[in-house]
C-alpha cells in the first residue's frame, strides 16, 4: 500500500514518517512541502493514501482535496493539521479523517489500523472518469489552478511529456497525457482525432479534405488547423454525418 505525505515543516514530516512506518504497512512512494508538486504527482502516480497538512505553499490541503476528491480513483485523504476550523470541509470531501497537533503517537496508530482494513477491505472508492456530469476542466498557468468550461478548450495536443491545451486566448500545459486529459472531458464534445490531437467538436469552422481521404478542420476564432488521422476518418464522418 503506497501513501504520500504533504507537510511542508521538516520535522513535522519526520516524525510521521516514523511513526507510519513503526505502525502500519505503508510504503512512503513520496514526501512534498509544497500542495502544487503533490497535485501534479498524483496526474501521474497512483497512491492509497495521503497524509495532507492544510497550510501548505502553492495550493493549501483544503483545495488540493477538493482536486483529489473528483480522481477516477480517489485515494483515501488523512488531514493532519493544527487548523480544526476546517474539519467540516474536509468530511464534505469525505476525508477519512482529521487529526489535530500536536497528536499522540496512540492517535496516529489507531488511525493507521483503520486505514489499513479499510483498504483491505477493498473499501476505496472510485467511479468513472467525470464526463459530462461536470464542466468544469482544473488547468494550469503560472504555478496555479485555473478552473476553466470545458467548452472554453479548443483543441489539445500531446507534446514530448505533457499535453498543451488551447482556449481562445491562452495556452496551458497539463502533466498527463493526452489520453487521461481526454478521459476527463464531457466525451460527447471532445474527440480524439488524431494519436497527437483532440478537439472540441463545436468549435470546427470548416472540414478541409485533405491528402489520403483525410481532413483538416480549420477552428473558429483561432488560425490553426487540427488533422484528422486516417484511422480516425470514419468514426469522425459518423459523428458529423458526413
Amino acid at each position: 500500500m503506497r501513501a504520500i505525505i504533504v507537510e511542508d515543516e521538516v520535522l513535522a514530516r519526520q516524525e510521521l514518517v516514523f511513526l507510519i512506518k513503526a505502525h502500519s504497512s505503508f510504503e512512503i512512494a513520496a514526501e512534498f512541502e509544497d500542495g502544487l508538486d503533490a497535485l501534479k504527482y498524483l496526474q501521474t502516480d497512483e497512491v492509497d493514501v495521503i497524509f495532507l497538512d492544510i497550510n501548505i505553499p502553492s495550493v493549501d490541503g483544503v483545495l488540493l482535496a477538493h482536486n483529489i476528491s473528483r480522481f477516477a480513483v480517489k485515494p483515501y485523504i488523512v488531514f493532519i493539521t493544527a487548523y480544526k476550523e476546517h474539519a467540516a470541509e474536509a468530511f464534505e470531501i469525505e476525508a477519512f479523517d482529521y487529526i489535530l497537533k500536536p497528536y499522540s503517537e496512540t492517535r496516529i496508530k489507531a488511525m493507521l489500523q483503520k486505514l489499513e482494513g479499510a483498504i483491505a477491505a477493498g473499501s476505496r472508492k472510485s467511479e468513472e472518469p467525470v464526463k459530462l456530469s461536470s464542466s468544469k476542466v482544473n488547468l494550469w498557468k503560472n504555478e496555479k489552478i485555473i478552473v476553466v468550461d470545458a467548452d472554453e478548450i479548443y483543441y489539445a495536443s500531446a507534446q514530448e511529456k505533457t499535453t498543451s491545451v488551447i482556449t481562445k486566448d491562452e495556452e496551458y500545459s497539463m502533466a498527463l497525457s493526452i489520453s487521461e486529459f481526454h478521459s476527463r472531458l464531457p466525451q460527447d464534445r471532445f474527440f480524439r482525432c488524431h494519436r497527437s490531437y483532440l478537439v472540441n467538436l463545436s468549435k470546427i469552422k470548416e472540414i478541409i479534405p485533405w491528402f489520403n481521404n483525410t481532413y483538416l478542420l480549420r477552428l473558429r476564432d483561432l488560425d490553426f488547423e487540427v488533422p484528422v488521422s486516417r484511422g480516425k476518418v470514419k468514426e469522425f464522418r459518423q459523428i458529423m454525418r458526413l
